[in-house]
């Protein structure tokens, strides 16, 4: 089968989030299980694109409006990702720095996913099916179906991989003209709410709708920031498959990134070692337990509640615990963690950005890790934590609710129901009475390191999936 996935983000060549971990990982497993696989995704100004080798395989001119940009495909040529990846070249709109941002990432994603099909029909075969992936890729099931350029992917099955519903990709009426042609009897298919809705049109268009956890899926019927109804509508479509983690990168036993590799057979003297070696880089004590946060510091991840929870804890347990928060994202909430930092000297520390170096050594040398998100579609950070036998601290939501299932009811982590102060602080004591109980601290280490979530096992759901929707042609 010949499976092109189309991103806007792929690790390692661009990271913002969770997203490039997904596409970094499952086309390589996919390939591996004996198909031909393609991720498709632009070309930002990326350490990866200027340290690797490109040859140019197509190249023409993309048409958005009263606009002609010229663009070039891009193949690397040494397949080191273990499955082919294309770059999608339009100087004027991706030679630059960040991937989101910009005022015009209309123009710029509009692009890209037309000049990514404007190549596909170009190749002498089509592909068997195309997934894409949120919104920035959201209009290419409407064109494959209504686009009169297009017509040779009309029958060719369309699938979106929704990895955040909350952003949906919104545009006014007034750039309807950016699209290739097509009858405007189809219209209607683009509207929402007034205004053309480019995840909202994936989930009419495609042929199949995932989400990146079975509980997500329950949860946007309710809670999709305005698309409720619809996603009610195409539950016969729909399905919720949890997300895993490249288990060859993420591997203590073998990770490159660590101070000290461990298996399950020396965790605890390996999760020492990389334990000292973070507490020394960030002025903390390695005696006392180390609870940990990675990630973006915005509202829907509780990175607000962090201030508040980190200084009453501290507070409270000034003698008993360490903070570190690594992470990025609202400005306010950036300086008011750093704020903290004169008052809980040797205690709490930050690190305001993202390292992913830095990641690893956390992962493996923290003893708990702070997820008190509000929206989380999967979450891969809990995954990453169990694997280094670092215990999730997770509000029961989306795929956090999936994966971690409280140390009380004989599980790999510890959960609590609401995203507030007072919980996530109730959470932390509950962990450091644990701490002091070395035993059932390591015998929940071990369940959640002996846990698989490799993307062996999740890969044969998606390929399950495109045989599905293949049938109905």
């Amino acid at each position: 089968m010949e499976i092109f996935h189309i991103s806007a983000e792929c690790y390692p060549v661009a990271k913002v989030g969770g997203l490039a971990d997904v596409v970094g990982a499952l086309p390589k497993y996919q390939n591996n299980a004996g198909h031909r696989v393609r991720v498709v995704m632009p070309c930002y100004d990326t350490k990866f694109r200027k340290e690797n080798e490109f040859e140019c395989v197509h190249w023409g001119h993309v048409k958005l409006g009263n606009f002609n940009f010229p663009f070039n495909i891009l193949k690397e040529q040494t397949d080191k990702l273990e499955f082919e990846l294309y770059l999608v070249e339009i100087p004027e709109l991706f030679d630059r720095k960040e991937v989101y941002g910009y005022e015009d990432d209309i123009e710029r994603f509009l692009s890209f996913q037309i000049a990514a099909l404007d190549w596909i029909i170009g190749r002498n075969e089509i592909p068997d099916v195309i997934n894409c992936h949120d919104h920035h890729t959201g209009l290419i099931p409407f064109m494959m179906l209504y686009c009169d350029k297009y017509q040779k992917l009309q029958n060719t099955p369309s699938m979106i991989t929704i990895h955040n519903g909350l952003y949906q990709g919104q545009f006014g009426f007034d750039k309807l003209y950016y699209l290739p042609e097509f009858d405007l009897a189809h219209v209607k298919v683009l509207e929402w709410d007034n205004c053309i809705n480019s995840l909202a049109v994936a989930i009419k268009c495609a042929w199949a709708v995932t989400t990146v956890s079975p509980n997500y899926l329950n949860e946007i019927n309710y809670s999709a920031n305005g698309l409720e109804s619809l996603f009610n509508l195409v539950r016969y479509k729909s399905k919720g498959i949890l997300n895993g983690i490249d288990v060859e990168v993420w591997d203590p036993a073998t990770d490159a990134m660590l101070e000290k590799n461990y298996s399950l057979k020396n965790f605890e003297k390996g999760k020492q070692e990389n334990k000292e070696k973070l507490c020394n880089l960030f002025n903390l004590d390695p005696s006392k337990p180390l609870f940990s946060f990675i990630g973006r510091l915005l509202e829907e991840k509780g990175g607000d509640l962090l201030p508040h929870a980190s200084a009453l804890a501290l507070s409270e347990n000034f003698q008993e615990l360490n903070i570190l928060i690594l992470g990025s994202g609202n400005a306010v909430i950036e300086t008011q963690l750093n704020s903290l930092l004169s008052d809980y000297k040797g205690n709490y520390n930050t690190f305001i950005g993202y390292n992913e170096e830095l990641a690893h050594l956390i992962y493996a040398g923290s003893d708990f890790l702070l997820m008190p998100s509000r929206v989380e579609p999967c979450g891969l950070n809990q995954m990453y934590s169990l694997r280094y036998g670092t215990i999730p601290i997770v509000r029961r939501t989306g795929g956090l609710k999936d994966t971690v299932i409280d140390f009380g009811d004989d599980g790999n982590g510890i959960c609590h129901d609401q995203a507030s102060v007072g919980d996530i602080c109730y959470s932390i004591q509950r962990a450091v009475d644990l701490y002091d109980d070395k035993k059932s601290l390591n015998k929940i280490r071990e369940i959640g390191m002996k846990t698989d979530h490799s993307w062996g096992r999740v890969c044969q759901e998606y390929i399950d999936i495109y045989n599905l929707i293949i049938s109905k042609k």
